[in-house]
C-alpha cells in the first residue's frame, strides 16, 4: 500500500507541534493523545492497528496489538480523513519540550528504526511494528534500548526528540551512547548494547550498566533529554508523600508553625 501524500508545516521552537495538511481523502495515523487541534471537516476514529495493510486479517491485527500492549504503548492509533472538499489541517503536539523531526521515507531507505515512544504520526499507508534486540537479557538491563519500533512507508513520518537534537551521518564509524539518548536510526546502522566499563564504572559510573552501541552507514538521531531521565529528576526532587516538614504547605498541615 502506498502512502498518502501529505503537506506539512513545523511550528514552533522548543515546544513544537506538526501541523498537518490532508487533501480530501487523506489520511493521517498518529498516537493516541497526540492531536492539538484541526479544521472542521477532519473526521477522526480510533483504530487497532496501523490501516497499513485494508485486509489485514483479525489475528494479524490483533498480535500487532499484543506486541503494542507489550511496549506500553496503545494498541489503537487515531486515524484522521479530510472528508471535506478542500485543504483541511490538523496538528499534533509532542508530549515534552524538545523537536519534532520530519522524515521522508524515500530518503531514509523506506524503514527507520526509533525508541518505542519517539513516534508521533505518519501518512496513512505507513507500518509500525515492534522490534526487539536479539540480545534480551542485556536488553532488559538497557531500559529504554531493549524495545524499538520500526517505521515503513513511502511517505512523510514524524518523530519527537527530547532536549536538543543532534544529527550524526555515520560511514562506518562507532558511537557508543546511552539507551536514553538515541532518538532513531536509519537502514545500515548496527544496534547493540554492551556492559558500560568494568564493575566500578557500572556501579559508581553514573552512566547505567549498559550503554548502546551504534555502527554502520547511516543517519542516527540523538535527544539531549530523553523524558526517562527527565521524569527521574521530577521524582528526586518531589517530596516523599510521608515527609511534611519539606514545605511550607506541610507545615501547615502538621500545625508546625
Amino acid at each position: 500500500m502506498r502512502c498518502h501524500e501529505v503537506d506539512y508545516e513545523i511550528i514552533g521552537n522548543s515546544m513544537q507541534l506538526v501541523e498537518v495538511e490532508l487533501d480530501p481523502q487523506e489520511t493521517v495515523i498518529a498516537e493516541a493523545g497526540a492531536m492539538s487541534y484541526m479544521d472542521d471537516g477532519i473526521e477522526f476514529v480510533a483504530k487497532m492497528g496501523d490501516g497499513s495493510e485494508a485486509d489485514q486479517g483479525v489475528m494479524s491485527k490483533l498480535f500487532s496489538a499484543a506486541k503494542r500492549s507489550f511496549t506500553g504503548e496503545s494498541i489503537f492509533t487515531t486515524h484522521f480523513t479530510n472528508v471535506g472538499t478542500g485543504k483541511r489541517r490538523v496538528a499534533f503536539g509532542a508530549p515534552y519540550p524538545g523537536q519534532i523531526i520530519p522524515l521522508d521515507m524515500t530518503q531514509v531507505g523506506e524503514r527507520f528504526v526509533c525508541q518505542k515512544d519517539a513516534f508521533l504520526c505518519a501518512a496513512l499507508g505507513t507500518r509500525l511494528s515492534v522490534t526487539f534486540n536479539r540480545k534480551l537479557g542485556a536488553g532488559f538491563f538497557g531500559g529504554e534500548g531493549f524495545i524499538l519500533q520500526t517505521i515503513e512507508g513511502d511517505g512523510m513520518a514524524f518523530i519527537h526528540a527530547g532536549g536538543t537534537l543532534v544529527k550524526k551521518e555515520l560511514r562506518g564509524e562507532t558511537i557508543k551512547v546511552d539507551t536514553g539518548c538515541i532518538v532513531g536510526f536509519s537502514e545500515g546502522i548496527q544496534y547493540d548494547i554492551q556492559r558500560a566499563g568494568n564493575l566500578k564504572s557500572m556501579l559508581f559510573g553514573g552512566e547505567g550498566l549498559f550503554l548502546a552501541t551504534l555502527q554502520g552507514h547511516g543517519t542516527v538521531y540523538l535527544q539531549s533529554l530523553p523524558f526517562s531521565r527527565l521524569a527521574d529528576r521530577i521524582i528526586q526532587a518531589a517530596p516523599s508523600s510521608g515527609d511534611s516538614g519539606g514545605s511550607l504547605l506541610g507545615n501547615m498541615i502538621s500545625g508546625d508553625h
